[in-house]
């Protein structure tokens, strides 16, 4: 199961989100936390500028994070919002187990 995480940003902070981490970084930490959890080869994670957007499904997000006041970064998973502006790991693992991915296995400590 491969399953994709979109994260919209902009190079502009918002004015809300001054002292948080740009969505570029924000993307990054969501691949290094979410690659330690359930592996890099399940999840792909990726940032969109909505300045900026490429396909369909970027312009629609891009609109409504301008129409309806969306805080970014915006985390999308399978068309669900799953965070806006400071996103929380335990609402995108849930969702990411909601969906039937699982933790990897626990490493076996090796002394025995």
């Amino acid at each position: 199961m491969s399953v994709e995480i979109k994260v919209y940003g902009t190079e502009q902070l918002c004015a809300s989100c001054v002292n948080l981490p740009s969505a570029k970084e924000t993307a990054e930490w969501l691949q290094a936390a979410v690659g330690r959890k359930y592996g890099n080869d399940n999840v792909r994670i990726t940032y969109s500028d909505f300045q900026q957007p490429e396909t369909e499904e970027d312009k629609s997000w891009a609109k409504r994070i301008l129409e309806e006041d969306l805080w970014y970064p915006l985390v999308v998973i399978s068309g669900e919002i799953v965070g806006e502006g400071n996103p929380k790991l335990k609402s995108v693992y849930e969702k990411l187990e909601s969906m039937g991915l699982q933790p990897l296995a626990a490493p076996v400590d090796s002394d025995e």
